[in-house]
């Protein structure tokens, strides 16, 4: 069995995350969506309202679960088993900063694997940040993010 993690913040989880998610689901076996306590940020969702937008635009997906994490993530893939990790890369720049991170996480345990997955295209400029930004200002984030995430931003900022 491929096990696999999909570490993140996702704060929110956006239409490039969901891409990077179907993607990798058809695989592997079985993918854990791990949701980074990042003690370094400031969310905007807490980690309950982020499980629970990741469970609802997940729950089509069988093999796919939601977990939230403290620490690094190659020891959140060995808790759960798991020999690869996902990650997602938009642009170039994320490429360094990522190659980075593997080569780190597979000194530290080298049965674990990082496997990257472009972007689709249509997501390549998309963030959470942005999403949050445009949010802010009382635009349209329908295009970026999942309606379970539109109507949780309604919610937050009461405007939208």
């Amino acid at each position: 069995m491929i096990k696999a993690v999909y570490p993140g913040s996702f704060d929110p989880v956006t239409l490039g995350h969901l891409d990077i998610i179907k993607r990798a689901a058809k695989v592997v076996d079985q993918l854990v969506i791990g949701i980074l306590v990042n003690y370094v940020k400031t969310p905007l969702f807490t980690l309950e309202e982020r499980v629970q937008m990741l469970e609802e635009v997940t729950r089509e997906f069988p093999n796919v679960t939601v977990k939230m994490f403290n620490g690094m993530t190659v020891d959140f893939a060995r808790e759960n088993d798991a020999r690869l990790i996902i990650r997602g890369l938009r642009a170039v720049t994320d490429f360094e900063y990522e190659m980075q991170i593997a080569q780190t996480n597979h000194t530290i345990d080298s049965d674990i694997d990082t496997i990257f997955f472009t972007t689709s295209l249509e997501y390549a400029f998309l963030s959470s940040t942005i999403v949050r930004e445009v949010a802010h200002y009382n635009s349209d984030i329908s295009k970026f993010v999942p309606p379970v995430v539109v109507e949780a931003f309604k919610k937050k900022y009461n405007h939208l």
